[in-house]
């Protein structure tokens, strides 16, 4: 899949098209769950695009404009929000989960998953980037990926867990005070309540996901999915029998990475060394 690059919609625009959203439904009689159930939604995600937290998407638009007769006004009102910051097009359906997640769980072989990097190390991923990015992307890009962290302070918070390679935290991008602050991050990290950030080991005989990187998440309404990226697009993985898979990975990574507290021990030998 390729990558199609959009911007981000301005927030009150969003919320605006949720409140022509919910009017319309009104109109149609329904009511949150009766739509969602339609659709095949929970009803979490009707009431999160209701309320501007969740952006309507244009394919969902025109299934909406259908279903409540509103002769293309959600459509047209998706085609002509205001735009202000790039992002990937396909990664937004996974942040939009991400930020409702009740679990979520990575593994991480090239960089540190966004949810622990710090600002300078985000920047050094996005300098890395080939084409480049112009400074003011890269500013911009790593505050987008620091303003998804805001997950790490919702009340309750999300279950989280961890299992990044060795080989990334040898990595120095940034420089050595980048990597000794991302270091101490990851560190402080791993002792908060709800985070469980294990290490695979360099020089181990076998590997349960030699494949690459990818995410498994839980959902408001119990729906499991997992998501993956590769150099030019990226996955959402909603079929049982795959998300099961990649299940099956993960809990054979979590036997062999080191334990949290051994894993906490080599973030304390790299910071010495």
């Amino acid at each position: 899949m390729h990558p199609r690059r959009r911007h981000r919609k301005n927030a009150s625009a969003t919320r605006l098209v949720g409140r022509q959203l919910a009017r319309f439904r009104e109109a149609a009689g329904l009511t949150q769950r009766e739509l969602a159930t339609e659709f095949n939604l929970a009803e979490e995600t009707v009431a999160s695009m209701e309320q501007g937290r969740r952006p309507l998407k244009p394919d969902l638009a025109e299934r909406f404009d259908e279903r409540l007769d509103t002769k293309g006004a959600l459509s047209v009102a998706v085609e002509h929000l205001p735009e202000v910051d790039l992002i990937p097009a396909w990664a937004e359906e996974y942040m939009d989960l991400e930020r409702e997640a009740l679990t979520l769980c990575f593994y991480a072989n090239q960089a540190l998953p966004g949810l622990l990097q710090t600002e300078e190390y985000a920047k050094a991923v996005f300098r890395s980037r080939v084409p480049a990015f112009s400074e003011g992307e890269v500013e911009a890009q790593a505050a987008a990926r620091l303003g998804r962290q805001a997950i790490l302070r919702r009340d309750p918070p999300p279950n989280l867990s961890f299992i990044i390679w060795e080989a990334v935290l040898r990595d120095h991008l940034g420089g050595a005070a980048t990597y000794r602050e991302q270091l101490d991050h990851l560190r402080t990290c791993s002792g908060l309540t709800g985070i469980a950030l294990q290490i695979m080991p360099l020089g181990r005989e076998s590997h349960a996901a030699l494949d690459g990187p990818f995410v498994l998440l839980e959902t408001p309404d119990h729906q499991q999915l997992a998501y993956s990226e590769t150099q030019r697009g990226s996955q959402l993985v909603s079929d049982q029998d795959e998300v099961s898979i990649l299940s099956q990975k993960y809990a054979m990574l979590r036997t062999q990475a080191l334990n949290a507290e051994d894993s906490r021990a080599l973030l304390n030998r790299l910071l010495g060394e």
